[in-house]
């Protein structure tokens, strides 16, 4: 059965599992960058970024630019239960790291992560991760990057495509979707973005 959202409620979010290498001039060292990815539930309407790593201080970040993304921000965020987002797992109540949750407050929304073993909670974004996988990153696989800022540059000019392509069995795109839909009903965010404090990442 079709599980329907509603608009500006939910907000999914994951990291592709996918790498992408960014090479280091000087040396040829290889490091790979994470992506993370955000799709909203009534438009299907997606974000994505790379970054270092998966711990707080980048999945906080990565949060922060994709609710200027999205020029506003969800009733609910829905992640996983990784260790960034949860300090306790926990299949009913699970606890949510300090920093986090403080993140959350100051945007006015709230955290609700997925449950284990129950896909139908995340199947948004796992949708999104495999979409970002086959229209971005594999078609980035034959260029190299030398800084983190390029890869993020060419990534943003791909979602342009990727959210104004044509739905094949809807009517639309993830673009007119969302200006239909979730961006008249998205909550309005402070004059500044969030900015993680030391104390918070003390705290979990």
């Amino acid at each position: 059965m079709r599980h329907i959202h509603q608009a500006g409620e939910k907000l999914f979010v994951d990291y592709s599992g996918a790498t992408m290498p960014i090479v280091n001039p000087d040396t040829g060292e290889i490091r790979s960058a994470e992506i993370f990815v955000a799709t909203l539930g009534a438009s299907n309407y997606t974000f994505a970024m790379a970054s270092w790593t998966q711990r707080k201080a980048d999945w906080i970040d990565a949060h922060v630019n994709a609710f200027e993304f999205f020029g506003g921000t969800p009733e609910v965020i829905v992640p996983d239960q990784l260790r960034s987002a949860v300090s306790k797992p926990c299949r009913y109540e699970p606890v949510i790291n300090a920093s986090y949750q403080h993140m959350a407050s100051y945007y006015k929304t709230v955290v609700i992560p997925a449950r284990p073993l129950k896909p139908k909670d995340k199947a948004k974004a796992e949708n999104a991760v495999l979409i970002v996988q086959r229209w971005i990153l594999a078609r980035l696989r034959h260029q190299t990057f030398f800084t983190l800022a390029d890869l993020n540059i060419t990534i943003k000019i791909l979602l342009e495509d990727l959210n104004q392509r044509q739905f094949k069995k809807l009517p639309g795109s993830r673009l007119s979707q969302f200006e239909l839909l979730d961006k008249p009903t998205m909550g309005s965010f402070p004059d500044k973005p969030y900015e993680l404090s030391p104390i918070h990442i003390g705290r979990d």
